[in-house]
């Protein structure tokens, strides 16, 4: 199956929650890339305002887009008059990030008014402006089923994984009827990286670990760490999988992750051997019942039909990451 190169320069590119996490990385490479390219940022930005569980309602943050020279627009997806702003911008490519996308966040109304509700604006615009729309699918979609977890087999157990799962859905059935439309959904499993410092606790353990470790403590995990394993993708990986994604071969759902879980433990003890430290492991007890043990992303469909192939390795991931988490742990604690 061949796959060529697409040229985005003097493309208008949209990247919605293009402040947070994944957008922020999305629209530095179209910036450094494509500088012919047009990206447009809709952001709604963080108020400081909480759920009922203590974490921010919104994660984007401006210092994720110092440097970026492209639109931004302040906006939230739950805003008709917002989403007004978007409208007489055709666009060529729309990468849909934003969502609640905490995973404890239990308001179910909250969650599927933002991400289910919203998603429908969506697909009619990539329907009006004939552009491929490549959204945030996720893995909390399969809940803790066994691994390997693949596409066509789901069980979410939150309002979270619910919600993308009826996204997923709602896109399969728009597809039906607009089959010339082009729409990805990506199920991104544990993304790690620069710019994830502003999801505060929602961040990723290598962060959190990372800054324990700076502090001069153990990383503290919970017992048998060992036997815990996650499918860690460090951000530059899931970058090219919304690249690819643009020119796939089909459309449709498909996993990001790397296929090969490694264990808690692994993270801290990578994390030491990187920053020079022996301090060893604090344990504590999981307070979690029903905790996933393993995941593990089926991504034989996502070589074949997006030609994506997983670079780092989590070794490799974590040492590129440590300029990252030293800038930002020097910056928390100026």
């Amino acid at each position: 199956m061949a796959f060529t190169k697409i040229d985005f320069n003097k493309k208008n590119i949209l990247i919605t929650g293009g402040a947070g996490f994944i957008g922020s990385n999305l629209a530095f490479y179209f910036q450094d890339n494509y500088p012919g390219c047009n990206v447009f940022v809709f952001d709604t930005f963080r108020s400081g305002e909480v759920f009922p569980n203590g974490n921010l309602k919104s994660f984007g943050h401006y210092k994720n887009l110092i440097g970026f020279k492209g639109e931004i627009i302040c906006g939230n997806i739950n805003n008709s008059d917002d989403l007004k702003l978007l409208e007489d911008t055709k666009f060529d490519f729309i990468f849909h990030q934003a969502a609640i996308s905490d995973t404890r966040v239990y308001d179910q109304e909250a969650v599927m008014k933002t991400n289910i509700n919203s998603f429908y604006w969506f697909l009619d615009k990539s329907k009006r402006d004939n552009a491929n729309l490549i959204y945030a699918s996720s893995a909390a979609t399969y809940g803790s089923l066994s691994s390997p977890q693949s596409v066509g087999i789901e069980n979410p157990e939150n309002p979270y994984g619910y919600s993308k799962y009826a996204m997923d859905q709602i896109a399969s059935k728009f597809l039906i009827q607009n089959p010339d439309v082009k729409i990805i959904g990506l199920r991104f499993f544990n993304v790690y990286g620069p710019r994830e410092f502003f999801k505060d606790k929602t961040s990723s353990m290598v962060i959190q670990l990372a800054h324990q470790i700076l502090k001069g403590n153990a990383p503290r995990l919970f017992e048998d760490s060992d036997q815990i394993y996650r499918d860690f993708i460090y951000i530059e990986d899931v970058i090219q999988a919304n690249i690819k994604a643009c020119n796939s071969a089909k459309s449709g759902v498909y996993n990001v992750g790397t296929g090969k879980p490694r264990s808690f433990q692994e993270i801290a003890d990578i994390l030491q051997k990187e920053l020079s430290t022996d301090y060893g492991t604090e344990y504590f007890v999981n307070p979690y019942k029903g905790y996933q043990m393993h995941t593990q992303a089926d991504i034989s469909l996502s070589k074949k039909y997006l030609d994506f192939e997983p670079k780092f390795s989590l070794e490799e991931g974590i040492k590129a990451y440590i300029p990252y988490i030293k800038e930002m742990y020097r910056e928390s604690r100026e």
